[in-house]
């Protein structure tokens, strides 16, 4: 047990732990170790994170009938609207916080939702916590987003009884959910990058577990060819779809207008760096405001105080709320290295901003039909020659189309597809049919 945050259990038993934590606001944040800037739902009730041992899966002490404290109720849902939710890592990041805003919404439409979860991080437990949701955790001793593990699996496999579908996110959760869950429940399994494989790839066959598949989300192209060349059935493949909160809203009145603003991890593959450095360019342009942390902030005060731009740049550390920040900016600048889909992006087209983005896997389509401008990666002379193009009002950009596809992904919108998705196909199972053609979750 790693987080002296958790109730610890006697010594005698497995190791176990539950934590409960009220939302005091509206809004929170948890801020992860990688730096995201995350944004939570309006606080409803308390979260319990019931952490189990450090595996393997017969250390669990938690009941692993179909009903028990994970499962979210409101009441007006039967049996059959049980959703079970596999995530291989909880952290703070936009993956964990569509699944779990899912979960929120799901839970608004009388839904129940049971989440299971591979290894979390401390600040993941607090996440969940307070967005007022439960997991249980089956406690790996590291990371299994990229890797199969046998005795996760096993743990999966009781706790998934019940359900009227699973969904599984993440490589390392719908390989052992695809040989866990019980014959006759649908398996959903979610994507939400690119197939890296830092640690180098599975050893395992990624078609076997896809046969088991019977709805594919991914999001982003590099996801999607991924996936398809390992052998899914072109006719299981959807588009991910992620939900954002705080899509409305008013600016911060005390902050410097006109602004530039980057919001996220401030980590190498999100490009802050690169922003710096074309900023450096632009001795006239307005102050930056970088929201965000991680472990490039040293780094990162140095180099804008090795290129003169102390005065012009505020690190703003953690927000809450960054829409407030970004409501009202001059432009919203993603300079990614690698973005399958950017949720900062997105949130600034809710809100009017210019947007520019990089030519990096899904955020040209994020952008695309002059929604935002885009720029080749890596590129400090081509990001400045944005920015200079759009605070001159040089580049039109269709603020009202790029309103109009950020409304898409309003929370309730999306729990609505995802909740619509699963009972088409657990009817369809209950039929007997095999691949169900369908659309995807939020229409165009």
């Amino acid at each position: 047990m790693r987080s002296s945050t958790l109730d610890r259990d006697t010594a005698s038993g497995p190791s176990t732990a539950t934590r409960s934590a009220a939302r005091d606001s509206a809004t929170t944040r948890a801020a992860g170790r990688d730096g995201a800037t995350v944004v939570d739902l309006p606080a409803r009730r308390p979260g319990r994170t019931v952490r189990n041992g450090t595996g393997p899966a017969e250390r669990s002490s938690r009941p692993a009938g179909p009903v028990g404290p994970a499962d979210r109720s409101s009441g007006s849902s039967g049996p059959s609207e049980l959703v079970v939710r596999v995530l291989a890592k909880l952290e703070p990041g936009g993956a964990q916080l569509s699944a779990l805003r899912v979960v929120r919404g799901l839970d608004d439409l009388g839904v129940r939702s049971r989440v299971l979860v591979g290894w979390a991080s401390d600040d993941g437990l607090a996440l969940a916590a307070r967005m007022g949701v439960e997991v249980d955790v089956y406690g790996a001793a590291g990371d299994l987003q990229w890797r199969a593990d046998e005795g996760f699996r096993r743990w999966l496999a009781p706790r998934l009884q019940g359900a009227c579908a699973v969904h599984a996110h993440m490589f390392g959760a719908w390989w052992a959910a695809a040989g866990a869950v019980p014959a006759g429940v649908p398996l959903v399994a979610s994507e939400h990058n690119a197939l890296t494989w830092p640690t180098g790839p599975p050893s395992v066959r990624l078609a076997d577990a896809l046969a088991r598949v019977d709805r594919f989300y991914a999001h982003g192209p590099g996801a999607r060819a991924a996936i398809l060349a390992a052998g899914l059935d072109p006719r299981r493949m959807r588009e991910g779809v992620s939900p954002l909160p705080d899509l409305g809203g008013a600016a911060d009145p005390a902050l410097p207008s006109p602004r530039i603003v980057f919001a996220g991890r401030l980590h190498a593959e999100k490009g802050p760096d690169v922003l710096l450095d074309a900023l450096a360019l632009l001795p006239d342009a307005p102050p930056l405001q970088m929201l965000g942390d991680g472990a490039m902030r040293p780094a990162l005060e140095a180099q804008a105080d090795a290129l003169g731009l102390r005065d012009r740049v505020t690190f703003r550390g953690w927000q809450a709320r960054p829409s407030l920040t970004i409501a009202g900016a001059s432009v919203l600048v993603v300079p990614s290295r690698d973005e399958s889909w950017s949720q900062t992006a997105v949130l600034g087209m809710a809100h009017g901003v210019p947007v520019i983005g990089t030519d990096v896997d899904g955020l040209p389509h994020t952008l695309g039909n002059d929604r935002g401008i885009v720029v080749p990666p890596e590129d400090p002379a081509a990001l400045a020659r944005a920015i200079d193009d759009v605070l001159a009002g040089r580049r039109e950009i269709d603020l009202v189309g790029a309103r109009a596809y950020a409304r898409r992904f309003a929370t309730d919108r999306v729990a609505a597809g995802y909740a619509a998705s699963y009972r088409e196909l657990a009817s369809a199972t209950a039929l007997g049919e095999a691949s169900i053609p369908a659309t995807n979750v939020v229409s165009a």
